[in-house]
């Protein structure tokens, strides 16, 4: 929030609406500019954080220069605040999520190369059908991350807009000089200006959303799928052992999916995450009541759901423990005459597989 009122200071300056001089200093208080959360938490019951940190922050440019402090937040209304410093939270975080997933799909890919010629058996409708390469299953989980990684790239791109519209939402404050200032605004924030403000837009973050729940669901599918092989009657993979990590409190005798379990229960969490952020849709006129003040817990939780699923996946699959031996005695007794290589297009369905993780996960490669 502070970098947002520092940079409007310097943007409003190179267009002479506000004393270059006035200018620098505001932008050197908020640089520094502390803040008790608590205090503005409780001072936050007028509906929003922005007004009463807008307040504070006044008074410590004021306590360098009354003169100055009377251009900070000039022209800018709390949403365009709030909704700017969310996105420069959000753009950071959702990069990391990428590079969790980007982890995620070479471990799904790195399986996929080596047990290419695995075998084991398919499972439809939880009950075992053919026999299919070990890699191809992989290549499956590979598959869905690659294409949620794609789609969450282009939706955080697409959400991570600056907001800057004034009290109404027409820059009214700055006249023709508008479109000039919300231009320099974002070139100082580094985000993509949007003329037309999203006060009561919210679709972006709608999508955005949407795409962390998919990628959370697809970690907590490989998690689900992960679990079940792990069952001690199946034990055709399993989780890398580690100190302290799938014990039972009172059953020693159980080595339990742990990381699966993040997986799949921040894929519960997400669906209903989404939903809300469906809801907040419906904001009435310019500025809505209720939506968009909850909005920011809602995608901090669909952050850190994604975070959490794809961080936990990311560290099973690399260090999973695929026993093929367990897999050809299950084939054997469970198959019967079945057993035989029946694999079909797996090989080809594994190297397309690889190639579309390729492109998604070049370097630089454009959503």
């Amino acid at each position: 929030m502070a970098r947002f009122e520092g940079a409007l200071a310097r943007a409003s300056a190179q267009h002479g609406l506000v004393p270059p001089a006035h200018a620098e200093l505001i932008s050197r208080v908020c640089e520094h500019a502390r803040f008790d959360a608590a205090q503005l938490a409780r001072d936050g019951r007028s509906g929003t954080l922005a007004i009463p940190f807008v307040k504070e922050l006044t008074a410590q440019v004021a306590a360098v220069s009354p003169e100055a402090a009377k251009h900070l937040h000039a022209g800018a209304t709390s949403q365009d605040v709030i909704d700017t410093a969310a996105v420069l939270c959000i753009g950071p975080a959702c990069a990391r999520v990428i590079d969790l997933t980007q982890r995620l799909g070479s471990a799904a890919s790195e399986l996929a190369r080596r047990h290419g010629r695995t075998t084991t058996a398919a499972r439809t409708l939880l009950q075992p059908a053919l026999p299919v390469p070990f890699g191809w299953k992989a290549a499956v989980w590979l598959s869905i991350v690659g294409r949620s990684m794609k789609e969450l790239r282009r939706a955080s791109a697409s959400a991570c807009v600056l907001q800057f519209g004034g009290p109404s939402g027409t820059l009214w404050f700055f006249g023709e000089r508008g479109p000039a200032v919300l231009a320099a605004l974002a070139k100082e924030l580094a985000l993509p200006a949007s003329l037309v403000p999203w006060h009561s837009a919210r679709d972006r973050f709608a999508r955005l959303g949407a795409e962390l729940a998919i990628l959370t669901g697809a970690a907590g599918k490989i998690g689900r799928d992960v679990s079940l092989l792990m069952q001690r009657e199946v034990r055709e993979a399993a989780e890398g052992a580690a100190v302290g990590r799938g014990g039972s409190s009172s059953m020693p005798h159980k080595r339990n999916p742990a990381l699966s379990v993040l997986a799949l229960e921040a894929a519960y969490r997400a669906p209903g995450l989404v939903a809300t952020l469906l809801g907040q849709l419906t904001s009435e006129h310019e500025r809505g009541l209720g939506q968009w003040q909850s909005q920011w817990f809602t995608m901090r939780e669909l952050v850190c759901a994604a975070a959490s699923a794809v961080s936990a996946m990311a560290e099973v699959l690399g260090g999973l423990e695929v026993d093929s031996s367990a897999m050809q005695s299950n084939l054997e007794s469970l198959l019967e005459d079945h057993a035989q290589d029946s694999f079909g297009s797996a090989s080809a369905m594994i190297e397309a597989a690889l190639a579309d993780w390729a492109s998604a996960s070049s370097p630089g490669k454009a959503p």
